[in-house]
């Protein structure tokens, strides 16, 4: 889930004109604290080079029962 909300938000940004190397700042809502490690292994293929800021928020759920939400903000 989060290799798929990272590939989303990448689409996103890009459709913006804008690219991941853009991203200031990150938030990641995850339901379950204990898949942070995982989380977090995967994040680092999205941005490899440049690091934005970034909160990791603990959820007790998401809509649609997902586990992992991700919001962002780009400069364009």
């Amino acid at each position: 889930q989060t290799r798929q909300a990272l590939d989303n938000l990448k689409n996103v940004i890009e459709a913006s004109g804008s690219s991941m190397d853009k991203v200031l700042k990150v938030t990641l809502f995850i339901t379950d604290m204990s898949l942070f490690p995982q989380v977090n292994s995967v994040y680092a293929e999205f941005f490899d080079s440049n690091r934005p800021a970034r909160s990791c928020i603990a959820a007790a759920s998401l809509p649609k029962g997902v586990m992992i939400e991700v919001d962002a903000i780009a400069s364009v």
